[in-house]
C-alpha cells in the first residue's frame, strides 16, 4: 500500500510484566467509505520488531457492490511487503509482471529491493458483488547488504504454509520459524511471522528463540503475567524470556519480530532505505517516469509534494 506520514500511534497500557518493552494502540484512520487503517510501526518509540518497520490494520470494512480498494501504482525501495488477509481478495499488479489475486490466509511476499511499483485493488468479480475486507500490510526492512537485489515476488496459498493444530489453538505459519515448523518462503534475513487463532482458555507460547518479537492482537482478548490486554494492541517483548500467553475469549493474534537490523531506517512515503540520498534519488525517479511501468495500468500516485 502506499503510505502518508500521520501522528504517531499512542502509548498504550501501563506495563507491570517484565518482559514486556512497550504496548502500543495503533491509532485508526479513516481513509474514505468508511476503510479503516489502524497503524502500529512506526513509532515514536520504537521503529522497528526485528526488520518490521511499518504494520498496518486495515478493516474490517463491507465494500458494497460496485465499491473497493483502488490503491493506483505506486513504488517502493528498500523493502519487501507482505500482504495477509482474514477477509476478501486483493488483485496484486507489479512492474515485474506478476499478476496475483491475494486471498485469505496466502502469504504474498513482494521484495522491492532497487525498485519496484504496484498496484493493489479489488477484483472484478468481488468488486461487482461487494465484499468484506479485513488484513494486514507490513513492511520488512531489507539488510544493508541486500537493499539495491533485484525485485521479486513469491506467493503462497494458504494450503502451502505449515500449521500446528492443537486442541485449543491453530497456527498457520507464514515466514520463518515458529512451533517447531518451517515456512517455505525464502528471505534475505531471519524473521518470522504467525497467524495465531486461539479458543478461550488457550495457553500459546512465544518462543525466545528470536532476537527481538511483538504479539499484535488483531481482535479478542489475551492475559500475559496477569496482565489482560486487549485488541488491537502491539506487544513488544524484551529479548531472552519465554511468553506465555492465555487468551481470555476466542482472540486471533500474529506473532513476529526477528534479528534486529544493523542500524536505523529513513522512511519517506514508500521508501526505506539507510542512506538520505537513496532516498532522494528515489523521488526523482518516481517524478521522472523512470520505474518500470505496471502492465494494464493507466494512472499512478504523484509523487507528494
Amino acid at each position: 500500500m502506499s503510505w502518508q506520514p500521520s501522528n504517531d500511534p499512542v502509548l498504550g497500557d501501563p506495563m507491570s510484566c517484565d518482559a514486556l518493552d512497550l504496548v502500543i494502540v495503533p491509532r485508526t484512520r479513516d481513509l474514505g467509505d468508511g476503510f479503516e487503517v489502524r497503524r502500529a510501526l512506526p513509532h515514536g518509540k520504537r521503529q522497528m520488531v526485528g526488520p518490521f518497520i511499518f504494520f498496518d490494520h486495515f478493516g474490517p470494512v463491507q465494500f458494497v457492490s460496485g465499491k473497493g480498494m483502488d490503491v493506483r501504482p505506486h513504488p517502493h525501495i528498500g523493502l519487501a511487503t507482505v500482504t495477509y488477509l482474514f477477509d476478501g481478495s486483493i488483485m496484486h499488479r507489479d512492474s515485474e509482471g506478476n499478476v496475483q489475486e491475494i486471498a485469505p490466509g496466502a502469504m504474498n511476499l513482494m521484495t522491492a529491493g532497487r525498485g519496484i511499483a504496484h498496484s493493489e485493488r479489488t477484483p472484478d468479480a468481488q468488486r461487482a458483488s461487494g465484499q468484506k475486507m479485513l488484513g494486514l500490510q507490513s513492511w520488512i526492512a531489507l539488510p544493508e547488504g541486500s537493499e539495491e537485489i533485484d525485485p521479486s515476488f513469491q506467493h503462497y496459498a494458504a494450503g502451502d504454509l505449515p500449521m500446528i493444530s492443537e486442541r485449543d489453538f491453530n497456527a498457520r505459519v507464514i515466514a520463518g520459524s515458529a512451533f517447531g515448523i518451517t515456512s517455505p518462503v525464502k528471505m534475505v534475513s531471519p524473521w518470522f511471522y504467525t497467524e495465531v487463532t486461539a479458543a478461550a482458555g488457550a495457553i500459546v507460547p512465544l518462543d525466545p528463540d528470536h532476537e527481538e518479537r511483538a504479539i499484535y492482537v488483531v481482535d479478542g482478548e489475551v492475559e500475559i503475567a496477569n496482565e489482560r490486554y486487549e485488541g488491537p494492541r502491539l506487544l513488544i517483548f524484551r529479548p531472552g524470556d519465554r511468553i506465555t500467553v492465555k487468551a481470555l475469549k476466542a482472540t486471533r493474534m500474529m506473532f513476529l519480530g526477528g534479528d534486529a537490523l544493523e542500524g536505523p531506517r529513513h522512511i519517506w512515503w514508500n521508501f526505506v532505505s539507510s542512506s538520505k540520498e537513496r532516498i532522494e534519488q528515489a523521488k526523482q525517479d518516481w517524478k521522472t517516469g523512470r520505474f518500470a511501468a505496471v502492465p494494464q495500468e493507466h494512472e499512478f500516485i504523484p509523487l507528494p509534494e
